[in-house]
């Protein structure tokens, strides 16, 4: 999707406050709104996601305003040493009713995301702009999703995310069978543990992920804790170097 004006070659930005910015990387995340904000207009490229992911900012369309670009204070994040499973969910990772994946059907993990209807949401915030956008990401090698199929083959569950640098910030996910979405976490953060990786950024807390041990911590704990995690150059998804 491309925010621009008529006669403008470039897309535009603009700052939390209203200032035109030169771009992501000229967003303050420290100078946010009060509801996270810190960024407006702009663009869904591969190279524009790819950056804010990077710095802890992540596009949220609403509907009625234009394309918002959020840093939330505090920040929702989940240690994976720190995941507690449900006993009724572990009573149904034992049935070993699904098979998992990892990136086999993105497009179809996002379209059923779409498709999925939210009881505290008027309307999806996944825009036909916007699942193109993260389809494009995906093929970039930087978005990935996680499915589970049943028995017959089909998926019964799913979610993706994005590659933050080392950092899995989680976007979406849903269900057509019974714990399908929950169950392909547990895949997920299983996955993830095996590539050195030891938390991952939920954005804003739910009710789900609250149970399982999220917490929220201050912005600049969550920017400093990204960028150390950057530092450490995990491959999270793809062919692992070939160890000596």
């Amino acid at each position: 999707m491309r925010w621009r004006l008529p006669g403008l070659k470039t897309a535009i930005w603009f700052d939390a406050r209203g200032r035109r910015i030169a771009g992501i990387d000229a967003a303050r995340p420290d100078q946010s709104s009060p509801e996270g904000v810190v960024a407006l207009l702009g663009e869904l490229s591969v190279e524009t996601l790819t950056k804010s992911y990077r710095r802890g900012v992540f596009p949220w369309p609403h509907s009625g305003y234009p394309l918002c670009w959020f840093c939330p204070d505090p920040r929702a994040i989940l240690d994976l040493d720190a995941v507690h499973v449900p006993k009724s969910l572990a009573r149904e990772r034992r049935k070993n009713r699904f098979t998992f994946t990892v990136d086999r059907a993105f497009a179809d993990v996002i379209a059923a995301c779409k498709q999925t209807k939210r009881a505290d949401q008027e309307s999806t915030w996944i825009t036909r702009e916007m699942q193109a956008a993260y389809t494009a990401l995906h093929e970039a090698g930087i978005a990935h999703s996680v499915e589970a199929w049943n028995e017959s083959g089909e998926l019964a569950g799913g979610l993706y995310g994005v590659d933050s640098g080392g950092v899995f910030t989680g976007e979406s996910m849903f269900y057509r069978e019974d714990y399908g979405s929950k169950l392909c976490l547990l895949h997920l953060f299983d996955h993830l543990r095996e590539r050195g990786a030891d938390w991952i950024d939920i954005q804003m807390m739910t009710p789900h992920f609250q149970q399982i041990g999220a917490t929220e911590i201050p912005r600049t704990e969550f920017l400093e804790r990204l960028s150390a995690t950057q530092a450490m150059n995990l491959r999270l998804f793809g062919p692992t170097p070939l160890s000596n």
